[in-house]
């Protein structure tokens, strides 16, 4: 583990941005809320719902502050994406589903 420090200037430094992203995430994602149904029995679900999350967060929502989604503003991409088109790169990514094994009949 590599220790990163430094000498902010305490006028400078704020925790608002990471609570205004903590609470954009909990309020995008019914996972992230108490009391809820919708929840990952798998760490990878999870960690696959964040990341699309993030890349619809970035690539396909018009943010009003920019009238632009951030990843036109830094000149990543030159559209808004459709949510298809994040499925299919996200589909791109998964693993081809194995050979399934023989049928054994539960009723013998």
């Amino acid at each position: 583990m590599k220790t990163v420090s430094g000498d902010p200037d305490p006028k400078h430094a704020s925790t608002s941005y990471v609570e205004r992203h903590n609470l954009t995430m909990r309020m995008g994602m019914r996972r992230f809320t108490r009391l809820t149904n919708a929840f990952s029995k798998k760490i990878q679900n999870h960690a696959a719902m964040v990341a699309i999350h993030a890349v619809y967060y970035n690539f396909a929502r018009i943010h009003k502050t920019l009238r632009i989604t951030p990843s036109m503003a830094a000149g990543l991409s030159d559209h808004v994406w459709s949510l298809e088109e994040i499925v299919m790169m996200a589909d791109g990514y998964m693993p081809k589903p194995g050979k399934r094994g023989p049928y054994k009949n539960r009723m013998e």
